[in-house]
C-alpha cells in the first residue's frame, strides 16, 4: 500500500486544487481549474502502466473520496450574488463532478487495459481522450442542461442555457456547451502534453514497462 501512496497523494492534491481553482475565471469561457483536472488521467496512467488497474483503482477511489468532502466543504460555502445568498458548490455540480470523475477514470482503466500492449504513448493517449470526453460530457450536462433540472429544481440554471454562438463563434447553443467546448479543448491538448512526464516518470519507476 506504501509504494501507491504517492499517487494517493498527487491524485487529492490535483482534486483539491482543482476544486479550489474552478472559481476563478480565465477569460469567457474557462476556469483555471480546467487547467489542473486533466492530470488526474496522468497519475491513473502512471499507477496503471506501473503498478497495474488494481493500484490504479484505487487510487481513483481516494481521489473520488477527496472529491466528496471537497462537495460538502463547497456547499456550506456561501457567496453573494444579485442580492442573494448561493453555495459554492450546488447539489447538481456535487453530482456532477461525482460521477463524472469516477465514470471517466475507470473508463480510462478499461481504455488503458486493452492498449496497453501497444506503443507506450498510445495506452495513455487514448484513454486519457476517451475519459476526458466522458467527462466533460457527464459533467457539464448534469451541472447545467435543462434536461436535468429536476435534479435540483430550486437551483436556477437559466444562465447556463441562454442561446449564445458556440464559443463566440459558431451556431447557437446553450452557453453551457461552449464551456464544455472550451474545457474539453484544454483537455485534448493537456492529454498530448502530459505523454511527456508520463515516459519520464514510467521511466523513473519502472524502467522495464517504460
Amino acid at each position: 500500500m506504501k509504494r501507491f501512496f504517492p499517487g494517493i497523494l498527487a491524485m487529492a492534491a490535483i482534486v483539491v486544487a482543482s476544486n479550489i481553482l474552478v472559481q476563478f475565471l480565465v477569460g469567457d469561457w474557462l476556469t483555471w481549474g480546467a487547467f489542473t483536472y486533466p492530470f488526474a488521467f496522468l497519475v491513473t496512467d502512471v499507477m496503471n502502466r506501473v503498478y497495474g488497474p488494481a493500484a490504479a483503482r484505487r487510487v481513483i477511489l481516494a481521489g473520488f473520496v477527496v472529491g466528496i468532502v471537497c462537495s460538502l466543504i463547497g456547499s456550506r460555502i456561501m457567496l453573494q450574488g444579485d442580492g442573494f445568498e448561493y453555495p459554492a458548490v450546488t447539489l447538481r455540480i456535487a453530482i456532477g463532478s461525482g460521477a463524472a470523475f469516477l465514470v471517466a477514470q475507470m473508463m480510462d482503466v478499461a481504455v488503458f487495459n486493452r492498449l496497453r500492449d501497444g506503443a507506450w504513448w498510445r495506452a495513455p493517449l487514448v484513454s486519457t481522450l476517451v475519459g476526458s470526453s466522458l467527462d466533460t460530457a457527464i459533467f457539464f450536462s448534469i451541472a447545467f442542461a435543462a434536461q436535468f433540472s429536476t435534479l435540483e429544481p430550486t437551483n436556477d440554471v437559466s444562465w447556463a442555457n441562454e442561446l449564445v454562438p458556440l464559443l463566440g463563434a459558431g451556431a447557437l447553443t446553450p452557453l453551457w456547451m461552449s464551456l464544455a467546448c472550451a474545457d474539453w479543448l484544454v483537455k485534448v491538448a493537456l492529454s498530448l502534453i502530459a505523454l511527456v512526464p508520463f515516459k519520464a516518470i514510467v521511466t523513473k519507476l519502472s524502467p522495464k514497462v517504460a
